[in-house]
């Protein structure tokens, strides 16, 4: 008795690895290997390289949107119509100037789902799941190993990200305190170097803890769809049938096709055996057939079973072992003779048609 719940027990064990249909239904309900830190540093990394290259642009149309502000909008007179034309305008220089680092964000965050889990549309994580809202299995989640495990990379993040910060500037300590000597222009390009340089070394060392967090993503996803050894039996009943079902199935189908052979046997005009191993049933009508046919074939059992149905009929048996066993092993039940048998099977029929007395079908 123990025994057997040991072994009920190890079939529940989610031990084997998930078959293609468990994966692609996963797949279907949104449950795949993504890591949220990929998108992020992208993003950032990106962006801090789109900024970059496109210093010049920023410049300018930051220059020319103060200068036209000081220069031009504080003039004017404060009335209505006059702020509303103000700020539609600010609105649209604010935007043209974010439009590119915009744009890259978007590309990026795309991108970066694309490349880990390709072409995906889902409604299944949308809808509501009460069990979601259990506080129960809340506190579950709050205290698993998924969760201590994203707390360590956000302290990792954090600390590294730090220091980062604090190398950078301390070795910079001694231009921030001259900047107070400079012009605006060699001020605002400094923080600017400044501040592209710790953008892009924090969006190198994102991708790389990225890069970790995805492999961490697979194997907790590999873990979370692991199936029993009955959850596969399971499946392949769901999908292929019952074997049970489908060995009854296929044995109905063997006596049904056994029976309809069974039938043409009187219609044949001789029995070609081994005499006991094999029986070859053979019809030939000059009419409508090039050829001589196979209508029905057995060995052992069935072959006994040809040649009682035969004698029954009054169909003449003919013993040739070699002609008996080549038919059995070369030509399917509904077809023609192969062209190398012509010779052998013409005699058996010519033997036969004149021991009936049958000129016509000579």
């Amino acid at each position: 008795m123990m025994l057997e719940l040991d072994l009920q027990l190890f079939a529940q064990e989610k031990t084997e690895k998930a078959t293609p249909k468990k994966r692609q239904e996963s797949r279907k309900k949104g449950q795949v290997a993504k890591s949220n830190e990929i998108p992020g540093a992208l993003i950032l990394l990106c962006s801090m390289l789109a900024m970059f290259l496109l210093g010049g642009f920023f410049k300018n149309h930051i220059a020319d949107f103060f200068a036209f502000t000081f220069h031009e909008y504080m003039l004017w007179d404060v009335t209505i119509d006059n702020m509303v034309i103000i700020f539609n305008n600010m609105m649209f220089e604010m935007l043209l100037i974010l439009s590119p680092i915009m744009l890259v964000a978007v590309v990026f965050g795309i991108v970066g789902n694309y490349i880990q889990i390709g072409l995906l549309f889902t409604t299944e994580p949308l809808k509501v799941q009460f069990k979601k809202i259990n506080p129960i299995e809340g506190a579950k989640k709050i205290f698993a190993l998924r969760a201590l495990a994203e707390l360590v990379k956000s302290l990792l993040k954090l600390t590294i990200i730090g220091f980062i910060i604090f190398y950078t500037l301390w070795k910079e300590k001694e231009q921030i305190v001259q900047l107070s000597l400079l012009s605006l222009t060699d001020v605002l390009s400094y923080i600017a170097r400044v501040t592209f340089l710790l953008g892009f070394q924090i969006g190198l060392l994102l991708i790389g803890i990225a890069i970790l967090d995805y492999y961490y993503q697979r194997y907790e996803h590999e873990k979370s769809i692991r199936m029993s050894k009955q959850d596969i039996k399971d499946e392949y009943k769901k999908s292929e049938g019952d074997p049970l079902i489908k060995s009854k199935i296929k044995e109905k189908q063997k006596r049904m096709a056994l029976q309809r052979m069974m039938q043409e046997v009187p219609h044949a005009d001789v029995i070609v055996t081994n005499p006991t191993h094999f029986a070859v049933a053979l019809k030939y009508d000059n009419q409508e057939m090039q050829a001589p046919m196979v209508i029905a074939k057995g060995q052992d059992y069935v072959a006994q079973k040809i040649k009682a149905i035969a004698k029954e009929h009054q169909i003449v048996t003919m013993e040739n072992k070699p002609l008996a066993r080549a038919l059995f092993q070369q030509v399917e039940i509904g077809e023609s003779i192969p062209e190398e048998m012509f010779q052998a099977v013409a005699e058996v029929l010519a033997y036969v048609y004149k021991m009936k007395g049958n000129d016509q079908r000579k």
